[in-house]
């Protein structure tokens, strides 16, 4: 089965984006939102990324 980097609607807080991007990695989904939590103090980076990446991953079931 091919690996696709999808939004999990299933498992969103706000857009899916961090519970799709730990599907992919295989990592838990508190450790990726944590680190987005950390780029957004940071300096902000995390709010554009965030929004660019819900903006160009499609939504899980869909075709893209």
């Amino acid at each position: 089965m091919e690996k696709r980097l999808v939004r999990n609607v299933q498992d969103k807080k706000i857009a899916g984006v961090c519970a799709g991007l730990a599907d992919y990695l295989d990592i838990d989904a508190t450790l990726v939102r944590g680190l987005w939590i950390l780029f957004t103090l940071l300096g902000g980076s995390g709010i554009l990324a965030y929004l660019i990446l819900w903006l160009i991953m499609p939504e899980a079931g869909t075709k893209a």
